[in-house]
């Protein structure tokens, strides 16, 4: 057996712990074991890490049969565990299907996490804009936002958790909604905002165009208010760092560091 073949055989005990594996690895199961428990143990420890909050919500037993549970189906696959707990939530959605509010606490962890260790952006300069033809311009987007659906009121209920105060208990939204996680500077930044500013988002995420955003803003609200709309949310997302850069299709005006 050479060193790949021996490398694969103890990747699969320590994944599986299948009597094959074993048995090419020498068939010594308490010798093997030890490190088995230690590599679960240290994925364990990442995800307790990574959801501190959602631990404390759903329960210690709870959240190490998850953890388990995520273990056995997704072993690692890069080479720092840092990325991890990117798929977590997934697990969640199908474990809890019945409590959304625990998918979408896992989703604000995990997202507050990589947004901190996302691609840096500089803050777009206010005076610049002046010069923008705005028939024209594209609309960069941070490289640290997420956005995510919200039906429950999980983000009330996180804010607590992490302010170490009593946590609100799990309710449905009378409107379904959206959260937003992006970093701004050297925080990590959470916003609950409304259905229309999500799907809003959303689609200048897959578009860019601020011709695009008020087209889509107009079918909805009309033309005097959807335009009225689309200024009024350009300014707050560029003031919160969310939009860092603008691209026209005639000369480049990027202001990004991406």
């Amino acid at each position: 057996m050479n060193l790949a073949q021996w490398q694969q055989a103890f990747h699969t005990w320590l994944v599986s712990a299948s009597d094959e594996s074993a048995q090419v690895l020498g068939n010594n199961t308490a010798g093997l074991a030890v490190y088995q428990n230690n590599y679960r143990a240290q994925l364990v420890g990442c995800l307790e890490q990574a959801f501190p909050n959602l631990r404390r919500w759903v329960g210690d037993e709870a959240f190490l049969a998850a953890a388990i549970s995520h273990i056995d189906r997704h072993p690692p696959h890069a080479w720092t565990l840092d990325v991890y707990p990117e798929g977590f939530h997934l697990t969640l959605g199908e474990l809890f299907p019945n409590n959304p509010d625990v998918h979408e606490l896992a989703w604000i962890e995990s997202s507050l996490n990589e947004a901190f260790v996302a691609a840096d952006a500089s803050p777009l300069p206010m005076d610049v804009l002046a010069a923008v033809d705005w028939d024209t311009a594209h609309l960069q987007l941070t490289p640290s936002l997420r956005c995510h659906g919200l039906t429950t009121n999980a983000e009330a209920i996180w804010s607590a958790l992490w302010q170490q105060t009593p946590a609100p208990e799990a309710v449905m939204l009378a409107e379904a909604g959206g959260l937003l996680v992006w970093r701004r500077q050297f925080t990590s930044r959470l916003r609950q905002v409304d259905a229309l500013e999500y799907q809003a988002l959303v689609h200048l995420q897959g578009d860019g165009s601020f011709v695009g955003l008020c087209d889509f803003l107009v079918e909805r609200l009309g033309v005097e208010e959807g335009v009225e709309k689309a200024g009024e949310w350009l300014a707050g997302w560029i003031g919160s760092e969310l939009i860092v850069g603008v691209v026209d299709d005639l000369p480049v005006s990027h202001f990004s560091e991406l």
